[in-house]
């Protein structure tokens, strides 16, 4: 059975999506006679209806719906290598994307300012999320993942080193609370703020599950966290760069059992072009004066 050509396909993805043969002839700029034929054609040479047509016009069988689902995510993957062939000719200019965990986010902010200084003609674009962007599908064109290195195949993965993490607290809590001890004990007695997920896998969230200590407030918005530690509410982890950057003090510093490997990734079909060669050299510098600096401290 051959679905072949992508163009009746493409042409029963619209009519499933519009439900009519003018609404798909719209979108398309063709004659619907043209709809009309692709579908006739396309239904005929696999032998299988895909449209019930009636007088409000198409709607799609369960072999059509099947269709509509694989050709929307060919037409989804068409368009996101389209991105990408069009970012390998641009060269350092239009948009590039980083995606990171959320704690590295305003880290990041002094390496997106230099890029933006150095290449006028490219938009950096940062991007957060809980779950992984999928590089090979043109998501991001960097990302800077922790923890296990990545396995994903056609990926060219980079060590950045480790990321230092420090339990703080603002000068407001140690005032009311006063400076705790590093003895387990003694931490216990303190108030803590901590991730809304249980499951965390990050090495200092599963430290602190261990240690059963009493939650001030959890939340999985780091953003949320990073303002309730700053106003006073309980002790927390953060990065230790960015732990300084915000003027909190250092209750317990970094301890290798809480640090996490970083990694610089990039998509093997866009690792050498021009802009994305720019960003991860300008975040491998970063990184490394970065962790210079914390073995200094």
């Amino acid at each position: 059975m051959a679905l072949e050509p992508w163009d009746e396909v493409r042409t029963a993805l619209h009519v499933a999506r519009a439900g009519t043969v003018s609404g798909a002839a719209a979108t398309l700029g063709v004659h619907h006679a043209t709809v009309i034929r692709h579908i006739d054609a396309l239904e005929d040479r696999i032998s299988v209806r895909l449209f019930q047509r009636h007088a409000k016009g198409y709607t799609p069988t369960e072999a059509g719906r099947a269709l509509y689902e694989a050709a929307a995510e060919a037409e989804k993957k068409f368009e996101q290598l389209a991105s990408r062939l069009q970012g390998m000719q641009e060269g350092v200019r239009g948009q590039v994307i980083l995606t990171t965990i959320p704690e590295l986010s305003t880290v990041l902010l002094p390496v997106l300012a230099e890029l933006s200084a150095l290449y006028p003609d490219l938009r950096p674009c940062l991007h957060t999320e809980e779950r992984v962007l999928r590089l090979e599908y043109g998501e991001a064109h960097l990302a800077i993942r922790a923890g296990a290195q990545p396995q994903e195949p056609d990926n060219v993965v980079q060590p950045l080193g480790v990321l230092p993490v420090v339990l703080c607290a603002s000068r407001a809590y140690i005032v009311a609370h006063g400076m705790p001890s590093d003895d387990d004990a003694e931490l216990r007695k303190h108030l803590f703020i901590g991730a809304a997920d249980r499951g965390s896998r990050a090495p200092h969230d599963i430290w602190l599950a261990g240690l059963d200590v009493t939650y001030a407030l959890c939340s999985n918005d780091h953003g949320l966290r990073l303002a309730a530690i700053k106003s006073g509410l309980g002790l927390g982890f953060l990065p230790a760069m960015l732990a300084a950057s915000e003027g909190l003090e250092t209750v317990i510093p970094e301890r290798s059992a809480w640090q996490s490997p970083l990694w610089l990734v990039t998509h093997v079909d866009l690792h050498r072009s021009p802009k994305v060669q720019v960003c991860a050299k300008l975040l491998r510098q970063f990184f490394g004066k970065a962790m210079l600096v914390q073995e200094e401290i």
